[in-house]
């Protein structure tokens, strides 16, 4: 795969997005079309993840790559499932959001 270790990283959060999503949306893993998203996402998720790790440190790429899927499923959650969006958890968000951005910047590799 030749893609930017960072691009792939951001794409294996995202992909995380998408299997914690179709997760709920399954219903236990008991409606058939979303088990078989969660699973094509996870697959996805986890090879970008696998790729970005080949060159940015593995705790790193971790971090970056939970907390990424923390953001954007709680994002999900907030947007889509009625779930709270109360201020300190807002808050709480947006500083994970800027020590992602912050280990991004501390890093030099990948660039």
């Amino acid at each position: 795969m030749n893609v930017n270790p960072w691009s792939a990283l951001v794409l294996a959060g995202l992909f995380e997005v998408g299997f914690t999503t179709c997760m709920k949306l399954s219903l236990g893993f008991t409606k058939w079309t979303f088990v078989a998203g969660f699973v094509l996402f996870a697959v996805l998720s986890f090879t970008f993840l696998a790729e970005a790790a080949k060159v940015i440190p593995l705790g790193t790429s971790y971090a970056v790559w939970t907390g990424l899927g923390a953001v954007g499923t709680a994002l999900v959650g907030v947007l889509f499932f009625n779930e709270p969006a109360g201020f300190a958890r807002i808050v709480l968000l947006t500083i994970l959001i800027g020590s992602i951005v912050g280990l991004k910047f501390v890093s030099d590799v990948g660039h």
